[in-house]
């Protein structure tokens, strides 16, 4: 960290669904970074989506703030950010706004007026997510001009997406990571309520969305000669058919076992340590918390080939492309069991030391400080995009490797 001094500051948490977590992995960020932004002696404000469950005025020391959302896909979040930035304009002023999600951006010019300093988290590349159609892409690629123009600062969570707003845009993002728990000695005995064995079983954890790739890992599992059980952890808030599609697959091999959304933490930590592998298809995000939470518990990953989860797993990740090369992988998986249960032990070791709470909260707050101190990368892009798309580069020259992590790390600590 830089030489600044710390100082009491009133963060504001916004876009996200809110704490406690149970959704994805910003809500775990936003649970992660706030309760210790709180205990380094900062108020922090997160503002959550209006649930039918009882609302906690705090929790973890967070002040929560409880607003409704219109229930459809295209704007659920923009609305639910609307009404958080207005409840914002017309309470006590904060020093620093985090902003989750790009397609929020349009609301920064609002929290800038009343005086809060923004950093908008952009996460990954959404326009290129299945879920959304023409109209949605458009907006998210026009909302990533307005974050360039109007925050403060950026904050990507992997190299890839660091890299694509420096060649599109021309402007810097803070490399801010996600963290991971390690579990050393993790328990089995919830197994047991599924009918699974420890190391005994293959294991899927995601949305079912097209950019998430699992149909491609169940439809490889479906042609390979694997004897473990495929056991998939996940729901389709939105894609119906693409959800029918996968069912259909799943239906007529009695090895896949299909769970639904596991929302019991506890058992869903014991499903993950106590895989033998774990398949992850994401493919347009930037560091995936699934990914780190598999990386954390030990379990090897055979990961959908991108380069966001290379840049995660390093040399111990297996990769796929295609159906064919699920089934290869699993096959490995299943004959090499003590090399498997090694690179999962190495990918542990790894999460501890590149992917640490601690270590990503201290990044926040000291961006915090700086923000608060007048910091801000508005002016210095070029505000429009670069001709050559990103997309359109070689697979060479967007290739970003691992230890451009590893150095950022080293920096902050």
């Amino acid at each position: 960290m830089s030489g600044i001094e710390p100082r009491r500051l009133r963060i504001a948490l916004v876009g996200t669904r809110g704490v406690p977590a149970a959704y994805g992995g910003f809500e775990t960020a936003v649970e992660e970074i706030g309760q210790r932004l709180v205990a380094r002696g900062h108020e922090v404000t997160v503002y959550c989506r209006r649930t039918n469950a009882p609302r906690q005025k705090r929790f973890l020391g967070m002040k929560l703030v409880h607003l409704p959302a219109v229930k459809a896909k295209t704007v659920e979040t923009l609305s639910h950010t609307a009404l958080s930035v207005l409840h914002m304009f017309f309470t006590k002023r904060n020093d620093v706004a985090f902003v989750f999600n790009a397609a929020n951006s349009p609301f920064v010019p609002i929290v800038r007026a009343r005086g809060a300093a923004t950093a908008v988290h952009v996460d990954g590349l959404e326009w290129k997510r299945g879920k959304w159609g023409k109209t949605g892409r458009k907006y998210y690629r026009i909302a990533e001009e307005l974050a360039v123009r109007q925050a403060d600062a950026l904050i990507s969570d992997a190299a890839g997406i660091a890299d694509y707003y420096s060649h599109e845009f021309g402007i810097p993002t803070e490399l801010l990571t996600y963290g991971t728990k390690v579990l050393r000695e993790p328990a089995t005995d919830r197994l047991s309520e599924l009918g699974l064995e420890a190391g005994r079983y293959h294991l899927v954890v995601a949305r079912f969305e097209p950019e998430n790739h699992v149909d491609i890992i169940v439809e490889g599992y479906h042609a390979s000669d694997a004897t473990l059980p495929l056991v998939v952890v996940g729901s389709a808030p939105y894609a119906a058919a693409y959800t029918e599609r996968i069912a259909q697959t799943a239906g007529s091999d009695d090895r896949i076992r299909m769970l639904g959304g596991v929302w019991d933490q506890e058992q869903l930590d014991q499903l993950y340590a106590n895989a033998l592998s774990y398949l992850h298809g994401h493919s347009v995000g930037g560091t995936n918390p699934s990914l780190l939470r598999a990386m954390g518990a030990g379990t090897a990953v055979i990961a959908y080939d991108v380069v966001f989860n290379r840049e995660v797993l390093g040399t111990d990740g297996r990769f796929f492309s295609d159906s064919a090369e699920v089934a290869l992988e699993l096959a490995a998986a299943e004959a090499l069991v003590d090399e498997t249960a090694e690179r999962g032990a190495n990918l542990r070791e790894r999460a501890a030391s590149m992917y640490d709470w601690d270590i990503v909260t201290a990044g926040y707050e000291e961006l915090a400080m700086r923000l608060a101190l007048g910091h801000s990368t508005r002016g210095i892009s070029r505000g429009v995009r670069n001709a050559v798309p990103w997309e359109a580069r070689s697979g060479s020259d967007r290739i970003v490797a691992a230890d451009r992590v590893e150095a950022h790390i080293e920096e902050t600590l």
